[in-house]
């Protein structure tokens, strides 16, 4: 063998091995896990943050092995643009590739946003500036709009009915009008043709069944209960008989605690006053939660006309026919609130 082609040779193995060694830096600075995360993992990052901003928070809760070559492969990937905002998920041994794409396209995690047991929009409202990046006074602002309202099919009596509560995966940083719109979409699954196909067998429109709902639910805590008290009301609204419906009075006076119902509190002359004026009142006086709702659409045919709290203050109920049975029962509940010195 030549010298020249020795020569070649040893050139062509250095060339490999450093290309070898080139490589396996390359690799290792690419493709190496540089992640240990022994908590949740969740990094919230807000509207304007930089990269440096960001990676600089990494490292100070101990998330980055290496900082360094992470800054190198946001480098080469030409990744120096803003981060967007959102909830992030770092797992443990991710490398610098996956951690430079998951925040140059912004690959957040949804937030399980959950609310029920809500009285107001206020409390929604709350609820959603509390556990997404939303702002309590520009959602407020939204749905205190009429042409907001209205873009969404609601008003101002009714927009409570939109808001079905459960569970849903929502990300972080939505916008406060596609949150909205975001409920909007819900509310129209949830009022799937079999529930619409009920509401119209009973004779009601999906807000007037979430109204009745929301009236029922501040009745009573006894989910046995629902489908009953809804077939009383059912029977009453069906023979044109006023609702008398004490938590209508509570809405009205602005006071869920109230124990007992006064001749005073029926005089107030508003169209939520279910004891001046027939019929459902203009939208819901809370949240109506699912099981009620159903409850209603599902109400149990009776013939019962009354109910009044038992005075055991169980929680129950009694169910009359007739009026006569229904004062009976009213008296003794009276007599029990007095003993308790209950008087108002």
């Amino acid at each position: 063998m030549s010298k020249i082609v020795k020569r070649i040779l040893v050139f062509v193995i250095i060339i490999m091995a450093l290309v070898a060694v080139m490589g396996g830096i390359g690799y290792y600075y690419v493709f190496s896990p540089n992640t240990v995360v022994t908590d949740d993992g969740i990094l919230y990052i807000r509207d304007s943050n930089s990269v440096a901003q960001v990676f600089k928070t990494l490292r100070s809760r101990g998330y980055i092995k290496n900082p360094n070559t992470l800054s190198s492969v946001a480098k080469l990937k030409k990744f120096s643009s803003s981060v967007k905002s959102g909830k992030y998920k770092i797992r443990d041994g991710m490398n610098n590739n996956e951690l430079v794409n998951m925040f140059r396209v912004g690959n957040q995690v949804p937030v399980h946003f959950t609310f029920n047991n809500m009285r107001t929009i206020e409390e929604f409202a709350d609820e959603a500036q509390e556990e997404l990046a939303v702002s309590k006074d520009e959602l407020m602002a939204l749905l205190t709009d009429s042409d907001v309202l209205a873009e969404l099919g609601f008003n101002s009596n009714t927009i409570l009915a939109m808001f079905i509560p459960n569970t849903y995966e929502i990300y972080w940083n939505i916008p406060a009008m596609d949150l909205l719109k975001r409920m909007k979409k819900e509310y129209a699954r949830f009022w799937n043709e079999n529930r619409m196909a009920k509401a119209r067998e009973i004779g009601l429109s999906p807000e007037e069944v979430i109204t009745l709902a929301s009236i029922i639910e501040e009745e009573t805590v006894k989910a046995e209960e629902y489908p009953v008290i809804a077939g009383v009301y059912m029977n009453r609204l069906n023979k044109g008989i006023k609702l008398d419906a004490c938590p209508t009075l509570k809405f009205v006076l602005g006071d869920f605690t109230i124990s007992r119902i006064l001749d005073r509190h029926m005089q107030i002359d508003s169209p939520y006053n279910t004891y001046m004026y027939a019929g459902l009142p203009p939208g819901p006086i809370r949240m109506a939660s699912i099981k009620v709702i159903d409850s209603v659409l599902n109400y149990q045919k009776h013939d019962y006309l009354f109910f009044c709290a038992k005075s055991d203050f169980s929680g129950y109920h009694n169910f009359s026919r007739t009026l006569r049975q229904h004062n009976a029962y009213a008296r003794e509940y009276h007599r029990e609130l007095n003993k308790r010195k209950i008087w108002k």
